[in-house]
């Protein structure tokens, strides 16, 4: 372990071996270890005797529930925008090699206590039962608008700006009332609040040509799709590719302190009394308390259910976004549901997460609108995690430190995240103008 290596990282977490997948393919020498003896850090994806011992304190889960090994639980689940940031990462890295996915089936949205299939283009907004006869046809000609949006092409412009122009400002001049503006704004567009609202209108209509476009791309019922086994393949595939560029992993590393010279700026990680020496350090806020603040908790449940969530189409994969409006929240809700059919359970279950950013200290009572949606469970489990961010000034110590995952069940947040350490860390931009053809095959 005594050599040099110009990135060290700590914690195998999906952002950590994104970050550590593309420096390798960038040509540094990286040096990746984790304390734990296994994969995916908080991102890690457990069986049914690990999910029982963690949330139960025994490993002898009950036998009704089927074999241990055919669970594969996410522990922080989120789908994959078919054609978002992390495809293209993935592409761009080519890990596809390493993975299959598969398409989730639905994409759903709470509104006046009923569930409703989020409506994505001019037709299913005609037939979307969320909106009334005129409000239809007002928002048919908003779609249309964003369908035919062109950056690029000022005639698809209609004379507006939409770099100046607000969100609350183009939806005004289609007269949109406030209850399509919240399913449109946090089901479609996907923003966690309302403060989009009051922010120049371009990037809402890029999120909306984005989940249109992904949702086009398989032709299924949601513009997500997710690997057959979960997300604990992610990081794997990942490590796999850093070893081809010549990446070393190391996991069941105790303790890993990062090591500083007199100015304050990383030399080095030691672990087990060996010193690795490197010029900057990417790792996760478990492994440099003093350089994080909590900024938040997430509150979630995890259910094992033997049925879909009711009124969702019978869909075996689903998202449910519960915006906070409709809940009298400050933040959103979201539904997760994976099973069998992604091989993440047994045949005939289902693994259903209810998620949030706390605003209490009762998980049960606060995600009771949520867990009220998925009907009756086998099995539920409860549990609060505080969300930190870093404080530090990278370009003084040379830490890169990656924010908790948030409460959102969908990976945009993630991936921005990682896109922005990526250009702090090699001050470049990272292309993702790739041939998005690459992950299709494995697909279906």
């Amino acid at each position: 372990m005594d050599e040099e290596y110009d990135v060290i990282v700590l914690g195998t977490g999906l952002k950590e071996c994104i970050l550590s997948g593309l420096l390798s393919v960038d040509g540094l020498k990286v040096l990746h270890m984790d304390r734990n003896d296994y994969y995916g850090g908080e991102s890690t994806s457990l069986n049914l005797v690990k999910l029982w011992k963690r949330f139960r304190g025994s490993d002898k889960p009950p036998a009704h529930l089927g074999s241990s090994r055919d669970y594969n639980v996410d522990m922080i689940p989120k789908f994959i925008m078919a054609n978002g940031a992390l495809v293209r990462v993935l592409v761009h890295t080519d890990v596809t090699k390493y993975l299959y996915f598969k398409a989730v089936d639905g994409s759903y949205v709470y509104n006046k206590g009923k569930v409703h299939k989020v409506p994505a283009t001019d037709m299913e907004a005609l037939k979307s039962p969320l909106m009334g006869i005129f409000e239809k046809r007002r928002a048919r000609k908003f779609v249309i608008y964003v369908q035919d949006y062109d950056e690029k092409n000022p005639k698809t412009h209609e004379g507006l700006d939409l770099t100046r122009m607000t969100t609350r400002e183009l939806i005004a001049k289609y007269g949109l009332d406030d209850n399509t503006v919240d399913f449109i704004g946090h089901a479609w567009a996907l923003h966690r609040d309302d403060r989009y609202l009051d922010e120049p209108a371009l990037d809402t209509v890029k999120r909306m040509k984005l989940y249109a476009e992904s949702l086009a791309r398989f032709g299924g019922g949601s513009p997500y799709i997710y690997p057959l086994y979960g997300l604990g393949e992610l990081p794997q595939a990942f490590a796999r590719l850093s070893a081809v560029y010549g990446g070393t992993y190391m996991l069941n590393k105790p303790e890993c302190k990062v090591e500083f010279d007199e100015e304050g700026k990383v030399i080095g990680v030691t672990s087990e009394g060996e010193t690795a020496k490197c010029t900057k350090v990417v790792c996760d806020p478990s492994y440099l308390h003093n350089k994080v603040r909590k900024v938040g908790k997430v509150a979630r449940a995890i259910a094992i259910m033997s049925h879909p969530i009711p009124n969702t189409n019978d869909s075996h994969s689903v998202q449910v976004i519960l915006p906070q409006k409709q809940l009298g929240r400050i933040s959103d809700m979201y539904l997760f549901c994976c099973s069998y059919s992604h091989n993440v359970a047994p045949k005939g279950k289902f693994i259903a997460f209810v998620s949030t950013e706390a605003e209490t200290d009762q998980p049960e009572i606060e995600l009771k609108p949520g867990i009220d949606l998925l009907g009756p469970v086998d099995e539920i489990f409860f549990e609060t995690y505080d969300r930190y961010e870093p404080v530090n000034e990278p370009s003084l110590d040379n830490c890169f430190v990656s924010t908790s995952y948030d409460a959102t069940t969908h990976f945009e947040s993630t991936i921005v995240d990682v896109l922005n350490m990526y250009t702090m860390i090699t001050g470049k931009v990272l292309d993702l103008n790739v041939d998005l053809k690459a992950a299709s095959a494995a697909e279906e």
